[in-house]
């Protein structure tokens, strides 16, 4: 259903950063509904549009068939008129290191109700800072995705480090839906078990295992030995590595049965690797020991999706972030008359509870 109304957004709302943009274009996409939206980016040092910034505009709009004006380098104002959401096969250069996880976030959404298969190649960063690592997408993301019915693959065929990027990755979207499944999750269940994926790329073998020796250390320490700890490493020598690097991080998951919880730590130059494990194993750890079913990124992303359940949800998170405040408040702009409704019980920064009446998806 096209609407000829234009909903206005402030990209300044909240910590005015990037994700104001991306969600409001995925619902715009997905509602019909023609968005402007000014002041973008108007918080950071560059304001306006980035390369990362326009790949997913112009990604979102050749999905959704949308007009759109200012779509450019610099640009501080964005209008987006959607047409069709149709599925099929795309590619998508973001040019930089600009994050390929945060690309997937945005066309996600619409591919979901396109009502045909989809596959898209994506080249861009995919362990970069300020962003989830490709393999929390793959193994957290993609796995409590499915809750709600979500059917849906990433493939990792080169990763892309800060700063040289051209890291490859396909999006394929099988089994298109009219409808998301609401969920109730509200606190985790038994950790059944902890694992995680360590990675060097054209760097010594050690440091991959440096860092997944450390996080089980920390792991074991704080959980005991009951709860298995398996962390896979992966490295190439350099005569075989198709990765460009040079880089390293881990990714840690908690299967708690019905959900899982992640984390992640980048490596940097100077950065021991035995702190990348420490980090994201202390991050797990702190959102495993709040008892809600979500991690903190997984707070941050599901709204958007329980928006448009076409039902009631609830889940608990183990941090409300100003991410997550800001995406529910640019949800009751777009779908608010629409019948979305939401109440949260936490406070920011600490374990939340979320409500979520959701919408039956128009498209």
């Amino acid at each position: 259903m096209m609407s000829n109304q234009v909903f206005t957004i402030d990209g300044s709302m909240g910590e005015g950063g990037g994700q104001i943009l991306r969600i409001s274009l995925a619902i715009s996409a997905v509602t019909g509904k023609p968005v402007r939206i000014y002041n973008i980016r108007a918080k950071r040092s560059k304001p306006g549009l980035r390369p990362q910034h326009l790949i997913a505009v112009k990604a979102l709009a050749e999905i959704s068939s949308a007009e759109v004006k200012g779509a450019e380098i610099g640009s501080t104002e964005l209008v987006f008129k959607p047409g069709r959401i149709k599925g099929g096969s795309y590619r998508f250069d973001i040019g930089t290191a600009g994050s390929v996880s945060l690309v997937i976030q945005a066309i996600l959404l619409p591919l979901l109700f396109a009502g045909e298969p989809s596959n898209v190649r994506l080249t861009g960063g995919t362990d970069v800072p300020m962003a989830p690592p490709i393999d929390y997408m793959r193994y957290v993301f993609k796995s409590n995705l499915r809750l709600l019915g979500a059917s849906f693959d990433i493939v990792l065929h080169r990763r892309g480090h800060y700063p040289k990027g051209g890291g490859v990755v396909e999006l394929t979207v099988d089994k298109p839906l009219q409808r998301l499944r609401p969920v109730k999750a509200v606190e985790r269940g038994e950790i059944l078990e902890i694992r995680g994926l360590s990675h060097a790329v054209r760097l010594p073998f050690h440091v991959a295992s440096r860092q997944a020796l450390a996080a089980r250390k920390y792991l074991r320490e704080k959980l005991g030995e009951a709860i298995p700890v398996s962390i896979e490493l992966e490295h190439y020598k350099k005569e075989w590595d198709p990765h460009l690097g040079p880089g390293s991080g881990i990714v840690l998951w908690a299967n708690c049965g019905k959900t899982i919880l992640g984390s992640d730590s980048l490596g940097a130059r100077g950065k021991p690797a035995e702190r990348v494990g420490e980090e994201a194993a202390s991050i797990l750890f702190e959102d495993l020991s709040t008892g809600m079913a979500f991690d903190r990124h997984m707070s941050d992303m599901l709204p958007v999706f329980l928006a448009f359940t076409g039902g009631h949800s609830e889940i608990g998170g183990s941090r409300l972030t100003s991410h997550a405040e800001t995406i529910l408040k640019v949800l009751g702009i777009l779908v608010g008359d629409d019948g979305f409704e939401y109440r949260v019980e936490g406070t920011p920064g600490a374990p939340f509870t979320l409500s979520v009446e959701g919408i039956e998806p128009p498209v």
